[in-house]
C-alpha cells in the first residue's frame, strides 16, 4: 500500500457528555479515567492495533487543549497527533468535512472516543478493512435496544446487508453499527453531498447507506467472542471500567496500553519504551512497560 493510500485514523471525541454530569462539567468524558487509564486511549489503541500511526483528535474548543496536553504530538507513542476543532456537534458524518486536509488521497478509519471494543482478533478484522482497495466496512454487534443505535438490516439468509436505519422506532434487526467505521477516499465527497436529518446532524447512517446502495459496504458482525461497550451513563462506565479490570487481571495484560501497542509494532525503541516507564513514575502502570521491553 502506497503512502496515499496509507489509512488516516480520526478520533471523534466532542459532544458535551450531559448523561454523564456532574461529571463532565469540567472536562470532556473522552479524558475520564476508565479503570486506569484515560477513555481515549481505548479507541486510540483500536487504531494502532490496526497499525495505522497518523491520528487526527476532533473535540470541542474547550476540550482540544486537554487532549493536547495529554497525548502530546503522539511521538512518546510511535504516531502523529494533531488536532481540530468541532465547534458544536453536528453530527458525526461531519467529522470527515472537519478532517478533509487531514485524509488527503488516503483512506481512513474513524471511531468514536467512548467507544470500548475487546476482542481476539479484532486486529486482523481491522487491517482487513484497512486492506480494502474500495468501499467502506462497518462493524456490527448485537444489543438489546437497538432504537438507540444506527441498525443494519439483512436479507432472508442473513449473509447480506440490505439497509440501514438511524435509530429507527421499529428496528428491522438487533444489529446495531458500532463506532468504528473504515472509508475509502470517496467518503469525503459522500459527506459533503448528504443533507442534515431531522436531528440537524449529518449521519454516519447517511454515508454508510450510499456505500450499501453502491453495493460497496462491508459489515462485518462481531459475535460472541467480541465485546462493545458503551460509556454513556454513569452505570455503563462503571460496567466498562469493571469489565477492563476483570479481563486485565485475568490475563495479566494492560488493555489499550498504547505504549505497549507501539512497542511491539516497532514503532518506539527500548530507550524510549524505558523513558516512558521512568516517566509515569513508581506505578504498576510503569512495572508494566519496563516487563514488556525485550519481550518482543
Amino acid at each position: 500500500m502506497s503512502e496515499t493510500q496509507k489509512p488516516k485514523g480520526i478520533v471523534l471525541a466532542g459532544g458535551s457528555g450531559s448523561r454523564l454530569m456532574p461529571m463532565t462539567a469540567v472536562v470532556s468524558k473522552q479524558i475520564l479515567p476508565l479503570y486506569d487509564k484515560p477513555m481515549i486511549y481505548y479507541p486510540i489503541s483500536v487504531l494502532m492495533l490496526a497499525g495505522v500511526d497518523d491520528i487526527l483528535v476532533i473535540s470541542t474548543p474547550h476540550d482540544l487543549p486537554l487532549f493536547e496536553s495529554l497525548l502530546g504530538d503522539g511521538s512518546a507513542f510511535g504516531v502523529t497527533f494533531s488536532y481540530a476543532e468541532q465547534a458544536e456537534p453536528k453530527g458525526i458524518a461531519e467529522a470527515f468535512l472537519i478532517a478533509e486536509t487531514h485524509i488527503g488521497n488516503s483512506h481512513c478509519a474513524l471511531i468514536l472516543g467512548d467507544n470500548i471494543f475487546f476482542g481476539n482478533g479484532l486486529p486482523k478484522l481491522c487491517q482487513s478493512a484497512i486492506e480494502r482497495e474500495h468501499g467502506a466496512t462497518v462493524f456490527a454487534h448485537q444489543v438489546s435496544d437497538p432504537q438507540r443505535y444506527g441498525v443494519v438490516s439483512f436479507d432472508e439468509n442473513a449473509d447480506r446487508a440490505t439497509e440501514i436505519g438511524e435509530k429507527p422506532e421499529n428496528p428491522k434487526s438487533n444489529w446495531a453499527v458500532t463506532g468504528l467505521y473504515f472509508y475509502d477516499n470517496n467518503v469525503v465527497e459522500i459527506a459533503k453531498s448528504i443533507t442534515p436529518s431531522k436531528r440537524a446532524e449529518l449521519e454516519i447512517s447517511d454515508i454508510n447507506q450510499v456505500y450499501l446502495e453502491r453495493g460497496d459496504l462491508n459489515v462485518i458482525r462481531l459475535g460472541r467472542g467480541f465485546a462493545w461497550l458503551d460509556t454513556g451513563t454513569p452505570d455503563s462506565m462503571h460496567e466498562a471500567a469493571s469489565f477492563v479490570r476483570t479481563m486485565s487481571r485475568r490475563l495479566g495484560i494492560q488493555i489499550a496500553c498504547l505504549e505497549e501497542i507501539a512497542y511491539r509494532n516497532g514503532w518506539i525503541t527500548n530507550e524510549e519504551m524505558t523513558c516512558r516507564a521512568d516517566q509515569m513514575g513508581k506505578t504498576d502502570y510503569a512495572d508494566y512497560l519496563r516487563h514488556q521491553i525485550g519481550s518482543v
